[in-house]
């Protein structure tokens, strides 16, 4: 039903656009530093890669969203299919350094910067994210069967609020075909031998068919498929794009889904991280549900959170341009106060006892340190990374160290 690669007729119109347009003029002028760095002045050389990408992300933003996702990473794809070039890259693009490393989960994260779920739904393009300096992604959202996700277009950019807005609905190859990938990349990165140092999480949902009552077997068949591919997992009931899915937040509902896949867990060999990702939508109340449970079922870890069905936070002009827009997730800059109040909620509510990965409005490493201050152990990019491209998690590590 999907692949892995961008179409050919959405690549050539691209390709054609570039030619055609003065981009080609304005990349000389960056030439001199990617040859000479020393000519940079002190200027960061990943600053440097950020403002190219500004260039082609004015043309790339002409097209559609979805189309241009596929091409980019189609377009990075190529660059990485060359062991010199992605070698080369991976040093531009990449910060190590010991500061950044974090243990968590009993995992090892060589820096605390992650790709959140959404971005890479069929586990495509790891060696391409990996190049590009994130500790960790997460793929998915996963479910037992493939589904095509909601009528296009279902992507919309708002760049004056630097945000977007997403109704994807799920759309994704299917449990067995992203199972195939990830264990064609565990032959190919052993872990302890050749693992690039990325973590895998797995975020896992279920179709939009099955009837909520149903839902814990769908998130079982992802779990046990899984469960040796990837390095923690992720329950996402949080999605305001399936029909329903949000009703899977409440107490008896969610409960049902946590304890039978901790019961699959606990009988497992090596145990496996389990997680749930919230909604930024949730009472007070409703969070405070969620920690009692957490802690009741040994829940290790939360991703907060979501996108968010509020428009409050969008400017007045932007606002009226969402409204035509119609129904979907809200991301990028609008989210990050909000996300930061639930992760600092999240953290005092439970004493601190159950870690949190933040996620919403990251696009620099001082609201990177917004969500560390608010209690949180690692962060996830999105939409910055759609508005900032491949330098981003570079960036953000360099203003952590």
């Amino acid at each position: 039903m999907f692949n892995c690669r961008a179409s050919t007729g959405s690549i050539i119109k691209v390709i054609l656009f570039l030619k055609s347009s003065c981009i080609n003029n304005q990349f000389i002028l960056f030439l001199p530093l990617l040859r000479n760095p020393s000519r940079t002045g002190g200027v960061s050389i990943l600053y440097l890669r950020g403002q190219m990408y500004s260039i082609f992300r004015s043309i790339l933003f002409r097209f559609d969203a979805e189309k241009v996702h596929h091409f980019a990473m189609a377009a990075f794809r190529v660059l990485c299919s060359s062991a010199l070039t992605r070698k080369i890259l991976s040093r531009w693009l990449t910060v190590k350094d010991a500061s950044l490393e974090r243990e968590l989960f009993g995992l090892h994260f060589s820096n605390p910067v992650g790709l959140g779920a959404g971005f890479d739904k069929n586990a495509c393009y790891l060696r391409e994210l990996s190049t590009m300096g994130f500790g960790f992604v997460e793929i998915g959202t996963v479910t037992p069967r493939p589904q095509s996700g909601n009528d296009k277009p279902r992507l919309f950019r708002l760049p004056a609020d630097k945000a977007l807005i997403n109704r994807m609905g799920f759309n994704n190859d299917g449990v067995e075909k992203i199972a195939s990938r990830l264990e064609a990349w565990r032959m190919q990165h052993p872990a302890g031998k050749d693992h690039d140092g990325l973590i895998i999480g797995g975020n896992i949902g279920k179709n939009k068919t099955t009837p909520n009552d149903e839902a814990w077997l769908d998130y079982e068949i992802c779990f046990r498929r899984l469960f040796g591919l990837v390095d923690y997992f992720v329950v996402n009931v949080s999605s305001p794009n399936t029909p329903g899915l949000r009703e899977l937040q409440e107490k008896d509902a969610l409960g049902k889904i946590l304890s039978n896949l901790q019961s699959i867990n606990s009988q497992m060999p090596s145990r496996k991280p389990l997680l749930l990702k919230i909604s930024p939508d949730l009472s007070p109340e409703q969070i405070d549900d969620i920690v009692d449970l957490a802690l009741e079922v040994g829940l290790d870890g939360i991703v907060a959170t979501n996108t968010t069905i509020d428009r409050k936070p969008l400017s007045s002009d932007t606002a009226q341009k969402a409204e035509m827009m119609g129904a979907g997730g809200l991301s990028g800059l609008p989210l990050r106060q909000k996300s930061t109040e639930i992760v600092r909620y999240f953290i005092e509510r439970s004493g601190g006892r159950i870690p949190v990965i933040a996620s919403g409005g990251i696009f620099t490493a001082a609201d990177a340190r917004e969500k560390f201050n608010a209690g949180a152990s690692l962060v996830q990019v999105w939409t910055g990374f759609i508005y900032l491209g491949p330098a981003m998690a570079g960036e953000i590590c360099r203003g952590l160290k």
